[in-house]
């Protein structure tokens, strides 16, 4: 009888054990998901149109130019460090500089990047979603922190 109370809290205590790991693994995996922007120095270069962006890697492939189609994989956060988009980890995202299918500060900011680069984009809410935001993602008069990495430019 004692030997099977042993082997009970035995079993017990390895579940235990089991799931605290696994548990700690998942967190583990979710905040490096969710860690926030790259972190940038600086000041970065500032645009006419108050654009502010950093070149985290410059690129050595070809560089986009208005009516190019470009691939890219993002990740998009608010100022408050609020994750709102990403393509990371799935399909990348492509559209044409100059034909306005992107919000103003995308059109800008990925305009001059090298195929291969990454940079950071810090949108005001002028070249983003102004005072309507976007319900249920990204709240009225928002400055957008992206980081943007080129894939290709087509």
């Amino acid at each position: 009888m004692k030997s099977g109370l042993y082997l009970i809290l035995a079993l017990a205590v390895a579940a235990v054990l089991a799931i605290s790991a696994f548990t700690q693994s998942n967190a583990a995996k979710k905040g490096a998901a969710t860690a926030g922007p790259t972190k940038v120095t600086g000041e970065g270069t500032k645009t006419a149109d108050g654009l502010q962006y950093w070149d985290i890697k410059v690129g050595t492939g070809r560089t986009a130019d208005r009516g190019n189609t470009v691939k890219v994989h993002y990740t998009g956060w608010l100022t408050n460090g609020k994750k709102f988009d990403s393509s990371v980890g799935g399909q990348p995202f492509s559209f044409r500089i100059g034909a306005h299918q992107v919000i103003k500060g995308w059109e800008e900011g990925v305009s001059g990047m090298k195929v291969g680069g990454k940079r950071q984009l810090r949108i005001p809410p002028d070249l983003a979603y102004g005072k309507e935001g976007y319900p249920g993602a990204i709240p009225p008069n928002a400055t957008l922190v992206f980081d943007i990495e080129l894939l290709r430019v087509e």
